[in-house]
């Protein structure tokens, strides 16, 4: 039994949190909520991070574009969508919320602002 100690990301009260993972259960100290306490459980048991990383860009007035997944993927997925993306280069014109990859980690690599067309 370890304790784990967490600032609650939810809300702006920034909950200090102790978390213990005792078998099955998760017991959870310090939570101004039930959505804390859920915050907790879902950091000790599953971790998900949104993963924000950029693209490269062929003929764009910018030489990348910033993007980030669909949906939260578990945390351990982390450095696969980061190197997935470095793999990847799209041409130009890039609108705000284009798919930019399909299936990574099970999920999207959506575009989070525009890139233009130059003339080359």
């Amino acid at each position: 039994m370890s304790e784990v100690e967490l600032v609650c990301i939810i809300c702006p009260a920034s909950c200090t949190l102790k978390a213990r993972k005792l078998g099955d259960k998760v017991e959870v100290e310090g939570a101004g909520c039930a959505r804390g306490v859920e915050y907790a459980r879902q950091e000790l048991v599953n971790p998900l991070r949104h993963v924000m990383t950029v693209v490269k860009v062929r003929s764009g007035d910018l030489p990348v574009v910033s993007v980030i997944t669909s949906r939260p993927v578990p945390k351990s997925c982390v450095p696969e969508v980061v190197k997935a993306a470095a793999l990847i280069e799209v041409e130009a014109p890039v609108e705000l919320g284009q798919v930019i990859a399909e299936g990574v980690c099970g999920a999207s690599l959506v575009a989070t602002r525009r890139v233009k067309r130059i003339a080359t």
